[in-house]
């Protein structure tokens, strides 16, 4: 796909509504990616309707709308304050990442709006938000996640890091692997989301030094400490996600007694005492095979336990957590060393913010 950068400032197009065609490989045309005018949206959302809105971020907002063909869409308005340098980084960085891949656990960017100072993105409309605010935002709402739920989440995720990491070249880090970026469908199936963050590795290049980006609880500390990212980062953050799925704890909790606890910290210390078990969601454990269950939900923790280890060499590839996931390979024999998490944020090598997402 050709996308024009006929200035360092923006994009310009004779056109409002052009039409590229995605060449994917193998010559299969997947789609058409399209420039969309600020006012072909505006009209989609109902004016960017408060009541289509349905989700807000550190990059603006997301409102829901329909296009004229019909198709119901996604449409992420860039904020005001990232009209900026950094904004217009974040907004190439996602069409950059997005515009030229194919796989069904990662969400589909259709195009964009470029419009004086205006920065749109268009994509498939996720009938039930994110992973955020279905798994995490109640206990009702964990109460439906059975296991069949969280299995199929926590593999689709690792496929999709597969893809970016291994199949696509130049490979693909994520940079922002957590929940709130895992959007679900209408059956639930995950797709990754939310690249502005992203950076691309040609091929060869086994790290990148850049300014450290991330949520904290999923950072990996090499990368929160020194700025040096790889794609063991993206792997270290999908351990952090699988242990907050199996458990359905939160990443960081607090209490009166222990004060900050790190999800992280709890795992590695309830395995050394061979009582991961207890960690498992009570949620999950209604009835039937318990002990299949358990058993199977120990194993994914592992695997998440083996992402997270401190010692980056140490971590699986994705292509490897898969067959640990589907039990090709076994994990039982595996040892695991040490995790490492940032629980100090004078640690991260950061601009401070006023959010966690930085």
């Amino acid at each position: 796909m050709k996308v024009y950068f006929p200035c360092s400032q923006c994009f310009c197009s004779t056109s409002e509504d052009m039409v590229v065609q995605k060449n994917y490989k193998g010559g299969e045309s997947a789609g058409n990616f399209r420039l969309f005018s600020y006012n072909q949206l505006k009209a989609a959302s109902d004016g960017f309707s408060s009541k289509n809105k349905v989700g807000e971020g550190g990059f603006g907002a997301v409102y829901k709308g329909q296009l004229n063909d019909g198709s119901v869409v996604a449409i992420k308005v860039l904020s005001v304050e990232l009209e900026s340098m950094r904004g217009e980084r974040e907004f190439i960085s996602e069409i950059a990442a997005l515009a030229d891949v194919q796989h069904e656990n990662l969400v589909n960017l259709h195009g964009c709006c470029v419009e004086g100072a205006k920065r749109c993105l268009v994509y498939d409309y996720m009938e039930n938000n994110s992973l955020a605010y279905q798994f995490l935002g109640c206990e009702q709402n964990r109460n439906s996640f059975d296991w069949t739920k969280r299995k199929n989440v926590s593999l689709g995720v690792a496929k999709a890091l597969a893809y970016l990491h291994e199949e696509k070249n130049p490979h693909i880090v994520h940079r922002d692997i957590k929940a709130s970026n895992v959007l679900l469908d209408q059956n639930f199936n995950p797709k990754v989301a939310d690249f502005g963050l992203a950076r691309l590795f040609q091929e060869g290049t086994s790290h990148i030094s850049t300014r450290v980006a991330g949520t904290l609880g999923y950072l990996s500390p090499e990368y929160a400490v020194s700025g040096r990212l790889t794609r063991k980062s993206d792997v270290y953050s999908y351990g952090v996600l699988v242990l907050e799925m199996i458990s359905g704890r939160s990443v960081v909790d607090f209490d009166m007694e222990h004060g900050e606890q790190f999800l992280v910290d709890k795992a590695w210390g309830m395995h050394n005492c061979n009582s991961l078990a207890d960690l498992v969601d009570p949620l999950l454990l209604k009835g039937g095979d318990n002990d299949r269950l358990i058993a199977e939900a120990v194993r994914f923790m592992m695997v998440g336990l083996l992402c997270v280890q401190e010692v980056t060499k140490l971590r699986p590839r994705m292509s490897n957590v898969i067959k640990m996931l589907t039990g090709e390979t076994s994990v039982e024999e595996v040892k695991i060393s040490q995790p490492g998490f940032v629980a100090d944020l004078m640690d991260v090598k950061i601009d401070k913010k006023k959010s966690q997402t930085f």
